[in-house]
């Protein structure tokens, strides 16, 4: 069998682990050279594949490669691009054809979330029309746990560890100066329609008192005079109150507190804000004084605090869709399956994409306190392993030691493409 070359794209909002998805899947590929040729990466995801903007990997070392595992952000670079409907943008699906059918690629790879394993879906069913022969598989990756299928989606552990450590850093701050100072502190984290992360915020909390005091989930309508009245219950208990909240919470009738009035490339509401919404609240309702903080970018590309569990399934994501692929294993992705929660078990299994596409996964209610406001043992029984583990990236000069890659293009062979 002629080896053919293959095509991985990273899409949406980076991880502190999607590079180790990526060094598992470049590291495996290359150990079956009578089957795939080279590796090309589209450099800022899949407008890279539609431009013919692509990265030769082989350029790259053994070694460097090895390094993605410990780097952060995308190392070839990301997009918020959203391919529509096979009906609407159909150029663009048979733009990715003609890409793969000018560099012999015979393996499609993309790594990321709902819209992305849509994209994935998308691709494989039109080159099967075209009758071009492309294995397709989607790789998950989202922080915000939304993925259908998986048990867990890589990233989030990592994510969930990092905002676990800040609240409970942050409460340790706040205890100390509420006397005379500070009582109230808001940390706002991402999760638009799905509240992962926010949960993951209450895993600070393992005794009665401890932050975070309250959890904001965007499944959890907001009602500002029961919202307000647990704050005064938890100043008048501890003498502050530490609060988490979801950037995607909602009014009763289902509108974003936060939302901007924009909207991103993928047509979601532009959302920032609500933390300083809802501690402004605070301070205008009843008085104290408050700090608050948006987690933002630094929760997920802390790859100096990743959680070794989010890391080495990441890792083994990238090895299993190598693996389906060389298998023919088209329209699938490798899902985290839970065998066991204490001790922790897992495997990796397969997925149809169909299944997962344009699926989203919300926070289960039986995961939520009964007043809405917090985290129960079931949700904490799932997410404790999760975060579990240490794996360090190598430190020069007291700083994180990252790799940068060459990153050089490949010859390209067709007319320029407008996306």
């Amino acid at each position: 069998m002629t080896a053919r070359n293959a095509c991985y794209a990273q899409s949406g909002g980076v991880t502190a682990v999607i590079n180790a998805t990526a060094c598992g899947l470049i590291e495996t590929a290359r150990q079956h050279p009578d089957r795939i040729g080279k590796v090309f990466a589209g450099r800022d995801g899949i407008l890279g594949v539609l431009t013919e903007d692509l990265i030769d990997t082989t350029l790259e070392s053994d070694a460097d490669i090895a390094r993605l595992k410990h780097t952060p952000g995308g190392a070839f670079g990301s997009c918020r691009y959203k391919l529509k409907s096979l009906e609407e943008h159909k150029a663009q699906y048979e733009r990715l054809i003609e890409v793969c059918r000018a560099h012999d690629i015979g393996y499609f790879f993309y790594n990321g979330g709902n819209d992305s394993m849509d994209t994935a879906w998308k691709v494989s069913q039109l080159a099967e029309k075209m009758d071009f022969p492309l294995v397709c598989v989607g790789i998950p990756k989202t922080v915000d746990n939304d993925l259908a299928v998986t048990d867990n989606c890589p990233g989030f552990g990592s994510v969930a560890k990092y905002v676990a450590t800040s609240m409970r850093e942050a409460g340790y701050d706040v205890a100390s100066m509420a006397r005379t100072s500070t009582r109230i502190f808001v940390l706002e984290v991402m999760g638009r329609h799905a509240g992962w992360i926010t949960a993951a915020c209450g895993l600070a909390s393992e005794a009665g008192g401890e932050p975070p005091h309250i959890l904001l989930f965007p499944e959890i309508p907001f009602v500002a005079e029961a919202f307000l009245a647990r704050v005064q219950d938890c100043v008048d208990r501890f003498g502050y109150c530490t609060v988490a909240v979801s950037e995607g919470l909602r009014e009763a009738g289902g509108q974003l507190i936060a939302d901007m009035g924009s909207r991103d490339a993928f047509g979601h509401a532009q959302l920032g804000g609500v933390g300083q919404i809802v501690a402004q609240l605070i301070k205008d309702r009843l008085g104290y004084k408050y700090h608050w903080a948006l987690a933002d970018y630094l929760q997920r590309s802390a790859r100096h605090i990743a959680s070794r569990t989010d890391l080495e399934q990441a890792y083994a994501v990238g090895v299993k869709a190598v693996e389906l692929a060389l298998a023919g294993r088209n329209a699938v992705m490798p899902a985290i399956r839970r065998l066991s929660d204490a001790p922790y078990a897992w495997e990796i299994a397969v997925a149809e994409l169909r299944d997962v596409a344009n699926v989203e996964k919300k926070m289960p209610r039986d995961f939520i306190s009964p007043d809405g406001f917090h985290i129960t043992p079931a949700c904490r029984l799932y997410l404790q392993p999760l975060i579990q583990g240490e794996d360090f990236p190598p430190f020069k000069n007291g700083l994180p030691d990252y790799v940068r890659l060459k990153n050089q293009a490949v010859k390209k062979q067709l007319k320029a493409f407008s996306v």
